[in-house]
């Protein structure tokens, strides 16, 4: 079972802030520096994104509309559900963060890794986890203001004028100067993602400190984190059963639907922890705990099953069956790599 050293990380940033918090000019200059982070975060974001791989993705429009719909349409879904659960097992406000966690886009990395060890298609998880963070910058927001309203830690025309200042026009300048830095960022990726990671930190770190400093920590209890992980596990659950049997239900191939399982029942830590920031203001403490809890526990889960469908050697038992005893067709495997043309894609990654 991995335990993602970011998480780690993260988990220290916030004994940080709970130790130390940002006050008085300090909290300024926090808060200033964060949200300078947040926009070279998205101008980032906007600089690594292919166009030319997303446009020839499309070819696989059937795949990457299925993911978009698990990422978009059932997660928001069930978590407006959940409503159901409050007071019983959730606080109103861990709710809203459970609610906000069903909004924000998809991973890619970690959807590429455990589709590449389950042997599925990794250039259309590739595509697909970045037509999600893409369509997420625009449509994240917009759910949330649809379904958190002015309960999202004062949410209002302000924090529209925020989202388009600290996340739209930096990415689409990342989008637009990527033929003349394009080559940097792929020289430097290394240390730009240490960057990005960096920026999440201190992002992070003021978050929290203002929600010390403001009380927020005190609205959660043992018993409604507990809560909080009993949901969580069950919402992970059905997600994983959908998109694996609605895949199925769908005539996909086993390599695309691996494909859709991962990239379609997961959460981006990366994208959605600058969004709380700007969406929440104080609140986004309370807002991101949940998604950082779904972070980690997603990355076991998958695991495990990552590990299974390898084992299954082509989605079959010994016995031309695949996972689900029926009888599995044959059909080239996908590349374990971005290198090559995965079957159904037509697309070449680059």
């Amino acid at each position: 079972m991995p335990i993602d050293p970011y998480i780690l990380l993260l988990l220290g940033t916030v004994g940080l802030a709970a130790l130390l918090p940002a006050r008085g000019t300090g909290a300024d200059v926090a808060s200033g520096a964060s949200t300078a982070a947040i926009a070279f975060l998205f101008f980032l974001y906007g600089a690594r994104l292919s166009t030319r791989e997303a446009l020839d993705g499309l070819r696989h429009w059937r795949l990457h509309t299925t993911v978009l719909a698990c990422t978009f349409v059932l997660f928001p879904l069930l978590g407006l559900a959940a409503r159901g659960l409050v007071p019983v097992l959730l606080s109103q406000p861990l709710y809203q963060g459970l609610l906000f966690l069903t909004l924000v886009p998809s991973t890619i990395q970690s959807s590429i890794a455990f589709t590449s060890i389950a042997r599925g298609n990794v250039p259309a998880a590739i595509c697909a986890g970045s037509f999600s963070s893409l369509v997420g910058i625009v449509v994240t927001p917009l759910l949330a203001a649809a379904v958190l309203g002015s309960s999202a830690g004062g949410f209002s025309a302000d924090s529209l004028v925020q989202i388009v200042l600290q996340l739209l026009v930096p990415f689409a300048a990342g989008q637009l100067l990527r033929p003349w830095i394009g080559g940097f960022i792929t020289r430097h990726k290394k240390v730009l993602g240490l960057v990005d990671r960096g920026s999440i930190l201190l992002v992070v770190y003021t978050a929290f400190s203002e929600g010390m400093v403001k009380g927020i920590w005190h609205q959660v209890s043992p018993v409604r984190l507990g809560g909080l992980l009993v949901v969580e596990a069950m919402l992970l659950a059905v997600m994983l059963a959908l998109t694996w049997y609605g895949a199925k239900a769908l005539r996909f191939g086993r390599e695309d639907r691996i494909a859709i399982q991962f990239a379609g029942s997961k959460k981006s830590l990366a994208s959605g922890l600058p969004m709380a920031s700007v969406l929440f203001g104080a609140h986004a403490s309370l807002a991101v705990l949940p998604l950082m809890l779904f972070h980690q526990m997603q990355l076991m889960v998958c695991a495990v099953i990552a590990k299974r469908r390898a084992r299954d050697a082509d989605g079959r038992d010994g016995d031309g069956r695949d996972g689900d005893g029926k009888a599995a067709p044959v059909t080239p495997r996908a590349s374990a790599g971005p290198s090559r043309t995965a079957v159904g894609t037509g697309s070449r990654s680059r």
